[in-house]
């Protein structure tokens, strides 16, 4: 697979998708999403999006009535709005039914919402499954609010209408899969919610850019947890059968450290790599268990489903103090962040599609000079590649697949792959998995 220039192009143009994408109003239904698929689809033609409608049963789940806001806000006597969806969209709880009266403050602040320990951040709240309505707001600007009547304002529909999710499968050598997932349901926030679908479409442009891989690729974005558990009442038979490794795309677009947490397993396909990479690109990284879980592994990684679905991120969801305000904005998630959340996955696919099992094709130690394998001259640095390419040949017995041996010789397997692959051209090597 061919390296990307590394001149921060990429990451402009997944900063500007995700820009273009902030203003939308998503939720878990609506016309935000099928706007936010319609863009995703401008980028990605192959994008094929589906309709669910509400009453669907999904296992123990079913899917809700669509939710429509056209505006919301809060005036005053004079009416003056002093809380106005229309200059932040999180100023509305999600999923708020509709509401249109005069109330006084006291009843008002009872469906107010704030961060007392962030005073300048708008909070993100949601009340998908019982109806309810509310306004989110800063705690200075609640500070601010006078003790007087106050006209409520909420301009929404809740009926039955459709769920929405976009599928992108790109066909392989083989019909087993790689299954990367997104979610496309909260509103405006950048690294907890968009960084995903950008990192996701930045991966499917790539992916198809390239000869045809060893595996197949679905890609899917969905609204979070009842998407997931729809897309899974649809398909689970087929992906328990066909899918080998996946990953939860979220919050991989700041420029903070980076962040795994595992499969309910631990031990997938999908693990190993993702802490080999990790381990390689960033020695810090924070290593979480599946007890701190919070996005779709949860249905992924559920009994009885147990797909082998690890997450990679930046900052975890959670584990950042803008997550789920206003202030996870576009200047916390950064072209460089997004771009170095791209390479991630990009090194994790990589390790995938290259994971051979090598099978040396000669007894004893090969003769590498006759076929201008080994350096002429001996410096320190030829001495250390020729010794790297030894390594893999001594591991090269059938048992042991390209990442057992990047394990053991502690090399990044993206190093490994270009001299696999000069070996195996040379006849040294051979892949058993063919």
């Amino acid at each position: 697979m061919r390296d990307l220039n590394d001149d921060g192009a990429l990451g402009r143009q997944m900063h500007a998708w995700l820009s273009a994408l902030f203003p939308i109003v998503r939720s878990i239904t609506g016309p935000g999403v099928r706007q936010t698929l319609a863009y995703l689809a401008e980028q990605l033609p192959q994008l094929k999006i589906h309709e669910v409608p509400s009453g669907t049963r999904a296992f123990d789940w079913t899917v809700p009535d669509e939710w429509t806001i056209r505006d919301a806000f809060v005036a005053d006597e004079h009416g003056r709005r002093v809380i106005d969806f229309k200059q932040h969209n999180l100023h509305v709880v999600g999923y708020s039914e509709p509401v249109n009266r005069w109330i006084s403050f006291d009843e008002l602040n009872d469906h107010l919402y704030s961060l007392p320990d962030q005073p300048d951040a708008i909070p993100y709240i949601t009340s998908y499954y019982k109806r309810h309505w509310g306004f989110c707001l800063s705690h200075k600007q609640r500070q601010g609010l006078k003790p007087n009547n106050y006209h409520v304002v909420i301009d929404s529909d809740l009926k039955p209408g459709m769920l929405n999710y976009g599928e992108l499968i790109l066909p392989g050598r083989t019909v087993q899969e790689v299954m990367i997932t997104t979610y496309i349901c909260h509103p405006s926030m950048a690294n907890n919610e968009l960084s995903g679908p950008v990192v996701a479409t930045a991966l499917a442009q790539w992916l198809t850019s390239l000869a045809k891989c060893r595996f197949t690729y679905r890609i899917i974005f969905v609204p979070e947890t009842v998407g997931s558990i729809v897309y899974l009442s649809k398909h689970l038979e087929y992906l328990k059968k066909h899918v080998v490794a996946g990953f939860n795309l979220t919050c991989i677009g700041d420029d903070r450290c980076y962040s795994y947490v595992p499969s309910r397993a631990g031990n997938t396909l999908s693990d190993r790599v993702a802490l080999h990479v990790l381990k390689h690109l960033d020695p810090g990284f924070m290593r979480y268990s599946y007890l701190d879980r919070g996005s779709d592994e949860r249905q992924y990684c559920a009994p009885g489903v147990d797909l082998p679905i690890a997450t990679i991120m930046r900052s975890k969801y959670g584990a950042y103090p803008e997550y789920h305000t206003s202030l996870d904005d576009l200047t916390l998630v950064t072209p460089k962040g997004l771009e170095g959340g791209f390479t991630a996955l990009r090194k994790a696919i990589e390790a995938i599609e290259h994971n051979y099992m090598p099978q040396v094709t000669v007894l004893g130690e090969p003769q590498l000079g006759k076929r201008g394998l080994y350096p002429s001259l001996s410096t320190k640095s030829s001495g250390d590649a020729a010794l790297v390419m030894m390594n893999l040949i001594a591991y090269c017995d059938g048992a042991h697949s390209l990442l057992d041996i990047a394990e053991i010789i502690g090399v990044p397997m993206w190093e490994l792959i270009p001299i696999y692959q000069k070996l195996n051209e040379h006849g040294l090597v051979m892949d058993l998995n063919g």
